[in-house]
């Protein structure tokens, strides 16, 4: 017998500006009235699909069992396949493009135990043109699923190791002792959160040095928000369990010059004098990154690279 869920999370890049997620949610409804839509969010950046992916893996764990439609699609109408991807053996099915989008939260989850290709034409809607996938095949594809409609009747079974792969920054110590790591995320408060677990600097005390680009500050290790004084740069540990670059009431992103991808690296005083301010020009190699498959088990951080 297929499931049936009453819950579609709802995520993409469209924006509120023009009538897109309006559109999308109008289609679900009419195949499917008594489903309850989330908006998880809209805004990430157009065509960002590492950014997209790094939001579902964050809110994958706290989204309530059911369809997740996630619409973060720069090669619309072209080779992209589009998918759904069943996880927790029905528990929740995740429909969206396969270019990498979907891949870290599925890995975080426990991976795909079924997928399909969303090729079944008799549950899309007619398209004047392919470049609305969200309307026409993805919404079209939750609403059924909702109302009870078999995955397998969808499209064609698909091997989930073929999946595209998301791709995850991992920090790694240098030869130095350092922690070469980068800012995964900037929320609406300008916190830079860093792929970095507060135990991968445990020995390096209460005070730390970061480095970005030419610049060399202290930070101080705090619990809150509130422990930062003023002129004060903070790592505090966030709501998903990784390092935050912060300021206290103040955009730690605007006040550094911090963005998504910018590489930083922490380090220990040692004998070293502290001293906070201080600006040394530094080079910053590249980092390697971790491919991630859809059935691997990264951790909750993961994207797929632009």
């Amino acid at each position: 017998m297929a499931l049936r869920y009453d819950t579609i999370s709802f995520l993409s890049d469209y924006g509120h500006r023009d009538e897109f997620v309006g559109v999308v949610k109008s289609v679900i409804r009419s195949l499917s009235p008594e489903v309850a839509v989330v908006d998880v969010t809209h805004e990430i950046p157009a065509y960002d699909v590492r950014a997209g992916g790094l939001t579902l893996a964050r809110s994958a764990q706290y989204l309530c069992p059911g369809v997740v439609l996630a619409v973060v699609d720069p090669g619309v109408g072209g080779e992209r396949r589009a998918i759904a991807v069943e996880v927790g053996d029905g528990i929740s099915v995740l429909i969206g493009p396969d270019n990498g989008l979907l891949a870290p939260a599925v890995a975080l989850v426990g991976g795909a135990t079924r997928a399909i290709e969303l090729a079944n034409k008799n549950y899309q809607l007619p398209a004047p043109g392919p470049t609305f996938a969200g309307r026409d095949v993805f919404a079209p594809a939750a609403a059924h699923l909702c109302l009870g409609v078999d995955l397998l009747e969808l499209g064609n079974v698909i091997d989930p190791a073929g999946l595209m792969p998301g791709v995850l920054p991992i920090s790694h110590l240098d030869e130095d002792g350092a922690l070469a790591a980068e800012v995964l995320w900037v929320d609406g408060y300008g916190n830079a959160q860093l792929n970095v677990d507060p135990s991968d600097i445990e020995e390096f005390g209460d005070r730390v040095s970061v480095r970005f680009g030419d610049e060399r500050r202290t930070a101080k290790r705090a619990t809150t928000y509130g422990e930062i004084g003023p002129g004060e740069i903070g790592l505090v540990v966030d709501s998903y369990g990784l390092l935050s670059v912060v300021v206290d009431r103040v955009s730690a992103a605007t006040e550094l010059g911090l963005r998504p991808g910018t590489e930083v690296t922490l380090e220990g005083f040692g004998d070293e004098q502290e001293g906070s301010g201080v600006s040394t020009r530094v080079q910053i190699g590249a980092k390697p990154h971790l491919d991630t498959r859809s059935d691997a088990g990264p951790d909750d951080q993961a994207g797929e690279d632009t």
